[in-house]
């Protein structure tokens, strides 16, 4: 598990592929890397991966396999890239953010970027598979950070983020340019919710769901809605 607090960048020194494995040789900053062991997890911009060599104090080896390379933007990974980095938290490490797995569930570019002095807002588009979980104020993961949704436009496709000049400090974020994709993974809890409800509602409803969908519609709302509306209440009595 991870807690979506960037512990530091790292930069991708080599990439090698044999027999449909390609390995990420990885330089980490100085200290990052202590205790570390073959077998030990660390988030590489949100990809959970395992460490399978350890060539020196601040270099580490990683094999990933063909799946990993097809949903994430691991496969367009560049040697002399930079990237967001966390090591897998320890038992009764304290949850800056929110608990991450490192299994992302999608890449999407970013579409617009907007700056004034220190306000720092990052444009996403949002797939309409994954519409559902992403609403004003919830959590999400980008490139591993855990950061808070500001605004979702589900007609035009795209939510954006604001970032402080901390997480732009520690992030590889500022450099992102718009075309560059992002890995997404969506906060569990949020998912289990939302599919919970749209489940239990069409259980209940049975034939008469697509009526219930128009009335919902008339009203400027759908069946997610009510399920994103419940993890908002839920995540506010946690808070208490």
């Amino acid at each position: 598990m991870f807690t979506g607090i960037i512990q530091s960048v790292a930069t991708i020194d080599k990439i090698t592929d044999l027999n449909g494995i390609r390995t990420f040789e990885i330089d980490f900053e100085s200290g990052f890397c202590v205790d570390v062991e073959i077998g030990a997890s660390i988030a590489v911009d949100g990809v959970c991966l395992t460490v399978t060599e350890i060539q020196s104090e601040t270099r580490l080896s990683f094999d990933v396999m063909l799946q990993s390379l097809n949903i994430t933007t691991l496969s367009a990974f560049e040697e002399g890239q930079r990237i967001n980095v966390e090591r897998a938290a320890k038992d009764g490490a304290e949850i800056g953010g929110h608990p991450l797995s490192g299994h992302v569930d999608f890449k999407t570019p970013l579409v617009a970027i907007h700056q004034q002095e220190d306000n720092y807002r990052i444009q996403f588009q949002l797939p309409k598979a994954w519409k559902p979980y992403v609403f004003p104020k919830g959590y999400i993961a980008i490139n591993g950070a855990s950061l808070t949704v500001s605004e979702v436009d589900k007609q035009e496709g795209w939510f954006d983020v604001w970032l402080i000049p901390e997480t732009r400090r520690m992030t590889t974020f500022e450099g992102k340019l718009v075309g560059d994709e992002v890995n997404i993974e969506i906060e569990r809890g949020t998912q289990v919710v939302v599919d919970t409800v749209r489940d239990t509602i069409a259980d209940t409803l049975g034939p008469l769901l697509p009526m219930f969908e128009k009335f919902l519609e008339q009203n400027g709302v759908d069946v997610d809605t009510i399920g994103q509306a419940t993890t908002k209440r839920l995540s506010d009595q946690k808070d208490k």
